[in-house]
């Protein structure tokens, strides 16, 4: 069974399961969207999932690939993620875990600043949330078939 190709199932206690990793727009549309093993974490999925985003243009012109904003669960916080959204200037919006919130407080004044956070962007997060729960009406994201067969499109163009 190929459990790191298209299928992207991994095993846990439950049985065999997948995650659905997804970009989407303020209007609930889904930009770009991977999937990974059951198994794996979520914060290493940041990157590629970002790296994937084109977005054609109205009118002429290359498309974008840099979002003006990154809204993200606590589990896509990480270090790794911060300094890549920061070095292509893309304002980030991730809560911190408590985790490394008690981390960087041992650390005293080593430990650096908290990461900026906006109460009312991360409030926008749902739109993601939303977009999840329209995928999961689709037969092919809730059998796992192979969606070229069914015909939901993995990349909506804005």
């Amino acid at each position: 069974m190929d459990t790191e190709g298209r299928e992207a199932l991994g095993r846990s206690r439950g049985g065999l399961t997948s995650k659905v990793h997804l970009l989407a727009d303020d209007r609930c549309r889904p930009l770009v969207w991977l999937t990974s093993p059951g198994q794996r974490g979520d914060s290493p999925m940041f990157i590629p999932l970002v790296q994937t985003l084109n977005l054609a243009r109205r009118g002429p012109g290359r498309p974008r690939t840099r979002p003006d904003r990154a809204r993200g669960h606590k589990a896509y916080s990480s270090r790794t993620n911060r300094v890549y959204l920061r070095k292509r200037r893309i304002k980030a919006t991730i809560a911190q875990p408590d985790d490394q919130r008690a981390h960087r407080r041992k650390r005293g004044r080593a430990g650096g600043r908290p990461p900026a956070s906006d109460r009312e962007q991360y409030r926008q997060r749902n739109t993601v949330e939303r977009s999840i729960g329209k995928l999961k009406q689709h037969r092919a994201v809730a059998t796992r078939c192979d969606c070229e067969d069914v015909g939901v499109p993995l990349r909506a163009v804005a």
